[in-house]
């Protein structure tokens, strides 16, 4: 990272300047904290980083420390860089525009400027301290943008990695699949006109795992492109327009469904020609995933459980973190050995790539856990999925190289997204849900009551 040289001076101040300051911080904090974050909520990119409760205690909160500790009357410049440093990480985990931060630091040294001056001080002490406050604030801003430009670009440079593992996948497997279900949707919504006489029961093709995995997937693999958004305006016309109008059709109006019908069948072969074409494009490139499980490693997480939040926050969709550990699996090794533990491991991970839909993710987190992002999915369904996987885990025999068969059992934490926009918060929520399932005893299931 960058190092950001200091200014001496502003640690330096003259007592008496810095004290006032400090004052002024102290009898104003809200004053302060309200004028930052009203440049945010002027700005429709930002107004969403305040909109969640617990967000905007917090990051209130923050910056009334934030303004106590820059007027501190000495400063160790060395801690002071590596506190600036780390909020400028966070910063940018969150995606705040940097330039809003620094819109906010200037209305903060133009606040206290103007309350300066309004006291019956001595005018060179107000001075100083007008001096002193921006000198801080200008050098902590220097710290921050350093540190946000290189988070960043890690994070740009991590997403665009991702897409590029994406397209080095399978690609025949994927498309196939992906073909597959797109049919077996149409078949379902034929054999329901047929049976019922008209479209009135048909689930939306948005709504099917077809749907699913082109706005969680295929968004990822071939964003911006110009089949893909041609594929997205079939799709809205299957859904929005022809599937109501076959709903809408008497059931003796033999030629409004086949007009309607004809329409459907055009619009799936468009589906299917660009679904061929987006995936022709497709070359490998990057390999993101752990070698042992199949199951994806954790370089893509921050880019991907981000994306998704996004997703979930913009759409008002639910969506929920399962943290999966297996138990006393130190114990495996220890008795076992290692190679047993790896086809244990292994095995685990088939077994929660299988319970899983296309759309989600599956992450190898750590030694024996794993992560798994279950999209458009609220608590009580994922709750549903991990008592599945809990159960199958159960029953599951355990084959071991040469040594039999083995009983394991595992525990699950749960977090749905509930509106905080930093995915580390859910991530925690996840872990702590699974740190209270071991502790009361392992083999179950427990949900986070909150991510915030």
């Amino acid at each position: 990272m960058p190092v950001v040289q200091s200014r001496g001076e502003a640690f330096r101040a003259p007592d008496r300047s810095i004290a006032l300051a400090e004052i002024i911080v102290r009898e104003h904090a809200d004053q302060f904290a309200e004028s930052f974050y009203h440049v945010f909520l002027a700005h429709e990119e930002a107004s969403t980083y305040l909109s969640h409760g617990v967000v905007q205690q917090r990051l209130t909160q923050s910056l009334k420390d934030w303004l106590a500790d820059i007027c501190r009357p000495t400063l160790d410049e060395i801690s002071f860089a590596e506190r600036q440093r780390q909020i400028g990480d966070v910063h940018a985990r969150l995606k705040i525009p940097i330039h809003l931060v620094l819109e906010g630091a200037s209305r903060l040294k133009n606040d206290m400027t103007r309350l300066l001056h309004a006291r019956a001080d001595d005018s060179e002490v107000i001075l100083g301290a007008v001096i002193a406050f921006g000198d801080r604030v200008d050098l902590a801003m220097r710290h921050m943008s350093a540190a946000f430009v290189h988070k960043a670009g890690q994070r740009a440079r991590a997403d665009e990695a991702y897409r590029l593992f994406a397209l080095g996948q399978d690609v025949s497997a994927e498309r196939e699949g992906q073909r597959a279900a797109l049919m077996e949707w149409s078949h379902t919504v034929l054999f329901d006109i047929i049976a019922n006489g008209s479209g009135l029961n048909c689930k939306p093709l948005s709504q099917s795992p077809f749907g699913l995995w082109v706005r969680h997937r295929a968004n990822i693999l071939f964003e911006g492109t110009l089949p893909l958004d041609n594929m997205k305006s079939a799709m809205r016309e299957i859904d929005e327009v022809i599937l109501p109008g076959l709903a809408a059709a008497p059931s003796n109006s033999a030629d409004g469904n086949s007009l309607m019908m004809g329409e459907l069948r055009r619009r799936i072969d468009e589906i299917k020609f660009l679904l061929n074409d987006l995936f022709q494009t497709a070359n490998a490139i990057e390999n993101g995933h752990d070698p042992l499980t199949r199951a994806l490693n954790r370089r893509f997480l921050p880019s991907i459980i981000s994306r998704e939040l996004g997703l979930a926050a913009s759409n008002d969709v639910p969506f929920t973190l399962m943290m999966v550990d297996v138990d006393h699996f130190k114990a495996v090794n220890d008795t076992y050995g290692h190679a047993s533990g790896d086809a244990v491991l292994q095995q685990v991970a088939d077994l929660l790539l299988n319970a899983v839909r296309p759309a989600d993710f599956v992450f190898r987190y750590g030694g024996e856990e794993f992560l798994l992002a279950l999209v458009e999915t609220g608590a009580a369904k994922a709750r549903d999925t991990a008592e599945a996987i809990r159960a199958a885990c159960e029953k599951h025999r355990f084959r071991l190289p040469g040594q039999g068969e083995l009983s394991v059992t595992v525990s699950i934490g749960l977090a749905e997204f509930d509106g905080h926009p930093d995915y580390k918060f859910l991530i925690d929520a996840a872990d702590g849900a699974l740190y209270r399932a071991k502790t009361a005893g392992r083999n179950r299931v427990e949900t986070a009551a909150s991510a915030g």
